[in-house]
């Protein structure tokens, strides 16, 4: 089991070097809303 670790490690075929991948130009990703929650105002009692 540790021989095949150690061989899938020291592989040298495997390029972990380089430019990360980028996105589309058309793709705006997932919205990101960074203001904190608005409180809800509870209805007065009746």
């Amino acid at each position: 089991m540790v021989a095949l670790l150690s061989a899938c490690a020291d592989d040298a075929t495997i390029k972990h070097h380089g430019p990360p991948p980028h996105d589309p130009a058309d793709y705006h990703g997932v919205p990101t809303d960074d203001r904190p929650p608005m409180m809800i105002e509870t209805p007065p009692a009746k």
